[in-house]
């Protein structure tokens, strides 16, 4: 037979109850109130502030809809392509140009041996270089010149196969002794951004990553911001925005990016928007209206 199982008295097993907690005033006077701090809170539904600085794109519409008003640094900037290498240097030129001209001499060294002293100033033209990593195309040197980027300015590396390239950009980005990193990454995993993006946390200057639309759109990306950019009419860019920190950005930003130099070039009737489509026939209670030469010459093109 078991004994019987005696219960100690409630005095001796209650555990006396904790003091009641003080209101965070009485416990630390410096702490801000509730409604105090709500202005440094987050709201999905606005964008969010940069913490890192950030460059304008030279694009009003754009920069109002990215946030801290401008490319991001201290992050990966991914930008998908519908065909990589006809309009990326439309959207990043007016930026690139900006930190190019804005990137920092080269800080002088102290000379050995001499206290107080410097060595020699560093030349305005011994600044940070644009770091392309495996461009699809050669770049065409007289475009860029028009946005004020000049050949010296250039650091173009060709790696041999994919994880030369991941590899490149990597070290690239860790380096940061580049005003800005361009790399054309269209075999990278999503793993591989993500790593990317782990040593774009202590770049100064932006860096882009760029791929095709048709495979890296279904895939998941670690980069805090993404974006579709593909050529629009009339001399225009699309861009939708995929990703960002903030509310989710609906339907396109339709940017106006006449290539530089060819405003000077082209005939007027080049740079006017696209002719309307024109009507298959006349109804049957009216008569087709006379057509300039110009235009009758496209409606017999399109029939």
């Amino acid at each position: 037979m078991h004994a019987p199982v005696r219960q100690a008295p409630a005095s001796a097993s209650a555990t006396p109850a904790p003091p009641p907690l003080s209101p965070p005033q009485a416990r630390n006077p410096d702490l801000p109130t509730l409604p105090g701090s709500l202005g440094a809170l987050w709201r999905g539904s606005e964008l969010a502030r940069s913490t890192s600085p950030c460059h304008s794109s030279g694009f009003a519409a754009l920069d109002a809809e990215l946030p801290g008003g401008g490319w991001p640094t201290q992050q990966l900037s991914e930008i998908l392509l519908a065909r990589p290498g006809a309009c990326e240097w439309r959207l990043l030129g007016p930026a690139l140009h900006g930190l190019l001209v804005g990137s920092p001499a080269a800080a002088p060294q102290a000379r050995p041996g001499k206290r107080g002293r410097s060595g020699p100033a560093a030349s305005p033209s011994a600044r940070r270089p644009l770091l392309l990593i495996n461009p699809p195309l050669p770049p065409h040197l007289p475009g860029l010149a028009g946005h004020g980027i000049s050949a010296a300015q250039l650091v173009w590396i060709a790696p041999g196969n994919a994880a030369h390239a991941l590899w490149a950009a990597e070290q690239a980005i860790k380096a940061d002794a580049a005003a800005a990193v361009l790399a054309w990454l269209p075999e990278a995993r999503p793993e591989q951004i993500r790593r990317l993006q782990a040593a774009a946390l202590g770049a100064r200057a932006p860096v882009f990553v760029l791929r095709p639309a048709a495979i890296a759109q279904p895939q998941s990306s670690a980069a805090p911001l993404r974006l579709l950019l593909e050529p629009g009419p009339d001399w225009t860019l699309r861009v939708r925005l995929i990703k960002r920190r903030g509310p989710m950005h609906e339907g396109w930003l339709t940017l106006p990016s006449l290539p530089a130099g060819l405003g000077r070039i082209l005939a007027p009737r080049l740079l006017q928007p696209a002719i309307p489509p024109l009507a298959t026939g006349p109804r049957p209670t009216e008569t087709a209206p006379e057509l300039p030469h110009e235009q009758a010459a496209l409606a017999r093109a399109a029939a």
